[in-house]
C-alpha cells in the first residue's frame, strides 16, 4: 500500500473519486483472486505447485502487484477486514466502506469466473478420478479452488485414486474444530493487520521507504500462508473467500460451498474472524504500540 493509500491517513488527503476508487478495488481483488486461486488451482488440479511455499509466495506477490496497480487510487485494501479496520480506527471515510466491501466482492466473484472457464476440464477429471459428484458428499476437494475449508483438504484432493470413504472423510475432519479455525483466522488476520498499520504509518520512523509497504505486507502473507494454509487455507480476506464460495454456489457445488460441510462455520471462520483479527491488530498498533 503507498504511502498515499487510505493506510496512510486516507480522510486527511483529497479524496480520489468515489467511482475511480471502487474500479480500482474491484480490479486489485480480482488481481488477487485470479493470481492466488489460480495458484491453488495449479496446485490441486494440475500438480503444477510442488510445496506450500510455492502457493503461499504466489499469494505474496499477488498482493504486492495489486498494491501497486491500484494503492495510488483506492488505497489497495483489496480486503474487507482491512477496510472495516481502518475506518475503524479512523484511517478512512466511513462513507465510503459500503461501496468498497462491494467493489471487493465483485472483483472476487469475476475472477472466480474467470478461473472456472480455464480450468472447467480439470475440475471435472479431478472429480472423475475421486468419484465424486459436483456438490455432493467430498466436492469439497475441488471447491477449494474457490471457497476455504477446515481441516485443509487439499491432502485428500491431490492423493492418486478414489476419494476416501465416508468415515474417513468424517475422522479427517475433526484434525480441526471450529474454534481452532477461528483462532487461527484470528491470530493470522490480526498480525497481517498489525503489519499493515506498521508499514503505512508515516509516523514510524522504522517504517519501509517510499513504495516498499506493498514487498512487506505480501511477504507477511506469504508467510502466514506458510503456517496457517495446512488448518484453514489461510484466509484472512472476506471477500477472498465470500466471493468465490459464491460463485461456486452457483456453478455446480451448491450446498457444499454454501454453507458448506461445516454448516455455519464457514462464516465464523472466514467472515467473523477475519474481521475480528483486523479490528484487533489494527487496534493493538493504534492505541498500544504507536507513539
Amino acid at each position: 500500500m503507498p504511502e498515499n493509500s487510505a493506510a496512510s491517513n486516507d480522510i486527511a488527503r483529497p479524496a480520489t473519486p468515489l467511482a475511480a476508487a471502487c474500479l480500482a478495488e474491484a480490479l486489485g481483488t480480482f488481481l488477487l483472486v485470479l493470481f492466488g486461486c489460480g495458484a491453488v488451482h495449479s496446485a490441486v488440479l494440475t500438480g503444477a505447485q510442488s510445496g506450500l511455499w510455492q502457493v503461499a509466495i504466489v499469494w505474496g506477490i499477488a498482493i504486492m502487484l495489486a498494491a501497486y496497480v491500484c494503492g495510488a487510487i483506492s488505497g489497495a485494501h483489496i480486503n474487507p477486514a482491512m477496510t472495516l479496520a481502518l475506518a475503524a480506527w479512523g484511517r478512512f471515510d466511513r462513507r465510503r466502506v459500503p461501496h468498497y466491501l462491494v467493489s471487493q466482492l465483485a472483483g472476487a466473484f469475476v475472477a472466480a469466473a474467470v478461473l472456472f472457464f480455464l480450468y472447467g476440464p480439470q475440475l471435472t477429471a479431478r472429480e472423475v478420478q475421486k468419484g465424486i459428484v459436483r456438490g455432493g458428499p467430498g466436492s469439497e476437494i475441488t471447491a477449494m479452488c474457490y471457497g476455504e475449508y477446515y481441516p485443509n483438504p487439499g491432502s485428500i484432493s491431490t492423493a492418486e485414486g478414489p476419494f476416501v470413504s465416508a468415515a474417513a472423510h468424517e475422522e479427517f475432519k475433526k484434525r480441526v474444530t471450529q474454534p481452532m479455525a477461528v483462532g487461527a483466522e484470528v491470530l493470522g488476520t490480526l498480525i497481517l493487520a498489525l503489519v499493515v498499520f506498521a508499514v503505512t504509518d508515516e509516523r514510524n520512523p522504522g517504517r519501509p521507504a517510499a513504495g516498499f509497504a506493498p514487498v512487506f505486507i505480501g511477504l507477511t502473507v506469504a508467510v502466514l500462508i506458510s503456517i496457517f494454509a495446512p488448518l484453514t487455507q489461510a484466509c484472512f480476506n472476506p471477500a477472498r473467500d465470500f466471493g468465490p464460495r459464491l460463485f461456486a454456489y452457483f456453478a455446480g457445488w451448491g450446498p457444499v460451498a454454501i454453507p458448506g460441510p461445516n454448516g455455519i462455520g464457514f462464516f465464523t471462520v472466514y467472515i467473523v474472524a477475519p474481521i475480528v483479527g483486523a479490528w484487533l491488530g489494527a487496534g493493538l498498533y493504534e492505541r498500544i504500540l504507536r507513539h
